[in-house]
């Protein structure tokens, strides 16, 4: 995947969208490796995407790191490092695995699903 856009739109919107990818589809033509996740609200998706929750997402996309790298590199809590990779998660935005960490166990590392996150809000 090349991009992630993060934007607001209504429902008749995310419709078109999904009716010209389903055309693309039927037609054989390529995906551009980008997905788009939206929120109906501005409020909302920066609610969501929090200040704390971008720099996470901007850590990951600088390199793979795990939860105590990111907790430390941070200055946050590690739970709430691991709450908020979890709902980053979901959403698509990051992914995580669990890795041998020879000597103390298991390791989660976290990695950005895309090189490129553009947000977008539209107002109006």
């Amino acid at each position: 995947m090349t991009k992630v856009v993060v934007r607001t739109d209504d429902v008749s919107g995310f419709f078109v969208r999904a009716k010209d990818a389903a055309r693309r589809a039927d037609q054989g033509k390529p995906f551009d490796g980008r997905i788009t996740l939206s929120f109906e609200d501005p409020q909302r998706m920066f609610a969501v995407l929090s200040e704390a929750r971008r720099k996470l997402m901007l850590e990951v996309m600088h390199e793979p790191q795990t939860i105590s790298q990111l907790s430390s590199r941070l200055h946050r809590n590690r739970s709430a490092i691991t709450k908020d990779v979890g709902l980053l998660e979901k959403l698509g935005l990051i992914v995580s695995n669990r890795e041998a960490n020879p000597g103390h166990g298991i390791q989660k590392m976290v990695r950005a699903v895309a090189p490129k996150i553009e947000l977008v809000a539209t107002l109006g």
